[in-house]
């Protein structure tokens, strides 16, 4: 047998392929039009967004939120972190805070996904609307990425600004840029005065107006705000233990023009600030001369590295090697150094008025010029784009455990701006997109094809740091517009393969693992078994998913806790207030959907009306915001949660794939197969198809959920196709279903697609009956902690109790076995009810009450028809009581099948001497004597 291929090879031969199989090219090699071709490999295709209209209903409720939201909110503040990082002007734009901002979680380090949500969003809601005004804005975002990416190309470039006397040099936060001054400023002198305007625009602590010096041992600094929040000037040759120092009185305003000058002769070292004096020091027995020849002299940046650089502007830096007067001191607060008694800097002297270029020209007579640098070095390479250096993707690559405060994820971050470009592209047809997007894969791909495989799969493995989220899902996309070989060559080298052989061979190993680090994971893979025809990918990606399907999933559809996953089929023993984190329904969704395409197992497609109709929608809350989404990041399953629609610090993962989510309600409502020959209804939701191939449109009208059933119109050209219907796994009920008033025969089984074959026409109306039952779901691990749900919708308890609240559900079961008659349904409330005193109401609706979506489960005396035997229910060793096998018999066609029913159990249990006889006979007489509702 031949050994197996190396992934070098794989890689190589990938790379020597000259053509993508069914893939139409024009000579440029590119896609010929803006759409993803689809795979031959999928039997059944999606419609796009533009093809299908959203009705009136909770769907389109909950998206007009976010259209108003996508319209509301600027986007120069997205773009100010990508602009800050390749130092061009923010136009005074406030970067979002939270996890887009260098103050937020981990310094910042994720910075730049929130962009990439928002271009999906603007996408997706274009698509979806047609309207003008979401293309205008991803026009504008995509013409900012290109000029960052140029700045990003090229030495760092003077921002010119309006300064105290004429032009001033600004840094912006996030530039990492400093001004680096020649050797030999110092010139030896024991005598000194250092003179700069500076206008600081943040208040980082730390951050040098200048430091000149070797390391953290030797150096001579003067800071904005030391920890105290005051400027400090120190020097020292033995480190911070050793420094001799002033200290100023007060903070220095932000965003106003202060004037800052250290004099130091004979032993005396001046602190002034704006002319006046604030600190004096007769003890100072160190020069600069005690320095020597610094290795470094900054303007900005500091010798300890973790020290932010200077966010602000310099004019007017001037160094003199004397100690100038107090007068002259004053002299410079109304006039230019040149023009003052002093004169200019004889060490040195930059007025900063340079409006373009790298250099700032000295004034001193020593040409000492001076050049603006970035802290991490050269231009970056080509293709690179991101709001943060390349320097995360660098120290990646030799960590060997996790730490987001140093790198977070950056791949997972790339994954999210190449994905916003790839369908910035899709929806406007706008090429600068895509170049962005290829330039990017074409980066990563000269960047991770060098690296070790061992390196790579220590990399994928690293908890948080090596987080890669969908990003080979979205090289796969790429590389079937572009047909780069190198592309699919990429996306391969994301392999993680111990995850792959594992789950290939349904071996469960998720017990531990970060859940939204792996699922989005696995939707690429099967992309990738799309491009490649390896089967391992699918196989990995199926019984993946069965891991997590029903074994980790909350009624809800969520998974997780705390972000991760634990033990096989523990539910119970997980809940928390940090259950359901909402990424990851949003990526069980994506997952479940392209599985279909390839196998039309209904199970997927029940799967999505869950978690779609339930955590999806209610993590959106119902009410308008311009400056944030109000989406859930938890969803906390506790007795008496609050949901929590503003989470932790802001334009977090959740809040970002929420916003997708919301723009994209009706991308699975409809799928055809790949021939044509039929269409999938999925999902019961106002709904309007223009199935262009067929000359058809299908309009479906409803007010699914709170209707129980659906009504489909058919318009256009006559025309042949199957009709495949969801029958829904709950639809125990019934499924019905009449063409043009005529039932059609069949029977329809729950967890199936019911199919009507037909020549359709013009007028054709279909009409679906799925009568809702009222049930309950058991925790895996707790029988007695169950979930309500009515049909497709979770019910939870509205109720501040911090405890789990007992409820009993028997007491006036129909003789169907639907538990509703227990419940009293709320006037004018549909889907809305009340039991003991609780409300219950759907899950979706996104408010701030307190909920319970799981209780204890309580039957503790034996209730027939409201008639109370005055019998307490017995239970079996493993929890199973009388009630509960009576009602497993339902449904029951009469009330004698369900007396008889009680009869036969009466008696196995008096027979296992569970239940004493005289109690036995009175049961059965009870459950003879009860009425019910049918």
């Amino acid at each position: 047998m031949a050994p197996p291929l190396s992934r070098r090879t794989l890689l190589q031969t990938a790379i020597a392929a000259t053509a993508v199989p069914g893939l139409a090219m024009t000579a440029s090699g590119r896609a010929s039009a803006a759409t993803l071709p689809p795979p031959a490999s999928w039997t059944l295709r999606p419609f796009h967004l533009k093809d299908v209209a959203l009705g009136d209903g909770i769907f389109a409720a909950k998206r007009q939120l976010m259209l108003d939201h996508a319209r509301g909110y600027d986007v120069n503040r997205l773009l100010q972190v990508f602009r800050a990082n390749a130092g061009l002007s923010t136009g005074g734009a406030v970067a979002p805070g939270g996890w887009e901002g260098l103050d937020g979680e981990a310094n910042g380090n994720l910075r730049g996904h929130y962009t990439g949500h928002f271009l999906t969003m603007l996408s997706q809601a274009y698509a979806g609307t047609g309207d003008q005004v979401y293309t205008d804005r991803i026009r504008t975002m995509v013409g900012a990425l290109v000029e960052v990416r140029e700045a990003l190309r090229r030495d760092p470039a003077v921002l010119s600004v309006t300064g105290r006397f004429g032009s001033a040099a600004e840094n912006v936060r996030g530039s990492y840029q400093y001004v680096d001054l020649p050797d030999g400023v110092l010139g030896g002198t024991s005598a000194i005065t250092l003179s700069a305007w500076v206008k600081p625009t943040h208040e980082s602590t730390w951050a040098r107006v200048f430091d000149f010096g070797d390391n953290t041992t030797r150096y001579m600094y003067l800071t904005a705000r030391n920890a105290t929040g005051v400027p400090r000037f120190a020097l020292t040759t033995n480190g911070p233990g050793a420094e001799q120092g002033l200290n100023g009185t007060a903070a220095l305003p932000l965003n106003q023009w202060s004037h800052l000058a250290v004099t130091l002769a004979n032993g005396t070292g001046t602190l002034y600030v704006n002319g006046t004096a604030v600190a004096r020091n007769a003890g100072m027995t160190l020069t600069p001369a005690a320095l020597g020849a610094p290795a470094n002299s900054w303007l900005g940046r500091s010798n300890f590295p973790a020290d932010p650089t200077f966010a602000g502007a310099f004019e007017e830096f001037n160094v003199w090697s004397r100690a100038l007067t107090a007068d002259e001191i004053t002299a410079l607060q109304s006039s230019r150094a040149a023009d003052s008694p002093a004169g200019r800097g004889d060490l040195a002297s930059y007025a900063f008025d340079e409006t373009s270029g790298s250099t700032f020209a000295d004034a001193s007579g020593r040409d000492l010029t001076a050049t603006l640098r970035r802290t991490w070095g050269a231009p970056s390479h080509p293709g690179f784009l991101a709001a943060y250096p390349e320097t995360q993707f660098i120290q990646l690559e030799s960590m060997t455990s996790g730490d987001y405060t140093r790198v977070w994820a950056p791949y997972y971050t790339a994954h999210k701006i190449l994905r916003g470009l790839l369908d910035a592209y899709l929806a406007t047809d706008d090429e600068r997109a895509l170049d962005l997007a290829s330039g990017m894969c074409d980066w990563m791909y000269s960047r991770l094809s060098k690296l070790p495989d061992a390196t790579l799969q220590r990399m994928w493995g690293i908890f948080s740091s090596g987080e890669f989220g969908g990003i080979v899902e979205a090289i796969v996309d790429l590389h079937a517009l572009t047909g780069k070989a190198e592309h699919l060559a990429l996306a391969r080298l994301f392999d993680l393969d111990r995850l792959i052989d594992a789950c290939a061979a349904d071996t469960d190993i998720l017990d531990g693992l970060h859940a939204n680090q792996h699922i989005p994971i696995f939707t690429g893979y099967v992309r990738l078994y799309d491009a490649t025809g390896e089967q391992r990918y699918l196989t990995a990606a199926r019984n993946f998913w069965d891991m997590v399907v029903p074994h980790r999933m909350y009624g809800i559809g969520g998974t997780s806790t705390s972000e991760f996953w634990r033990a096989r089929d523990v539910i119970a023993g997980t809940i928390s207030a940090a259950t359901a984190e909402t990424c990851c329904a949003y990526n069980m969704l994506k997952l479940s959907r392209t599985l279909f395409f390839h196998e039309q197992r209904p199970a997927y497609m029940d799967y999505y009306e869950r978690a779609l109709y339930n955590q999806v929608l209610g993590s959106k809350q119902d009410k308008p915001d311009a400056e944030k989404p109000l989406v859930t990041y938890f969803i906390g399953l506790t007795p008496g949660h609050v949901r929590d629609y503003t989470p932790k610090q802001g334009t977090t993962c959740c809040e970002g794939t929420g916003m997708e989510s919301a723009t994209k309600y009706q991308d699975s409502v409809y799928f055809q197969q790949a021939d044509g020959s039929a269409l999938y209804v999925n999902l019961y939701s106002p709904s309007t198809l223009d199935w262009a191939e067929k000359g058809v449109t299908l309009t479906q009208t409803t007010d699914f959920p709170r209707e129980q059933g659906s009504t489909l119109t058919v318009r256009g050209r006559r025309t042949r196709f199957a009709l495949r219907l969801r029958v829904p796994a709950w639809a125990t009920a019934g499924f019905r279903v009449t063409v043009n008033g005529r039932t059609v025969g069949g029977t329809a089984q729950p967890g199936s697609y019911f199919t009507v074959s037909r020549t359709w026409q013009d007028g054709d109306v279909v009409r679906i009956a799925m009568p809702f039952r009222l049930r309950v779901e058991q925790a895996l691990d707790d029988p007695s902690l169950q979930t309500l749900f009515y049909g497709p919708v979770n019910l939870v308890g509205r109720n501040s109790a911090t405890s789990y609240l007992d409820f009993g559900l028997y007491r006036n079961a129909a003789l169907s076995g639907d538990l509703l008659p227990t419940l009293t349904p709320v006037p004018g409330k549909p889907l809305h009810y009340t039991l003991d005193g609780t409300e219950f109401a759907p899950f979706f609706e996104g408010t701030e009450d307190p909920t319970h979506a799981y209780f204890r489960r309580a039957e503790p005396r034996v209730v027939f028809g409201n008639r109370d035997s005055g019998v307490a229910n017995p239970a079996k060793a493993d929890g199973t009581t009388l009630l509960d096998e009576v009602w497993a018999g339902a449904p029951f066609d009469s009330k004698g099948a369900l007396v008889a029913r009680v009869r036969s159990t009466v008696d196995a249990w008096v027979a296992a001497g569970l239940l004493a006889r005289a109690d036995g006979d009175t049961v059965v007489r009870t459950a003879g004597q009860a009425s019910y509702v049918r």
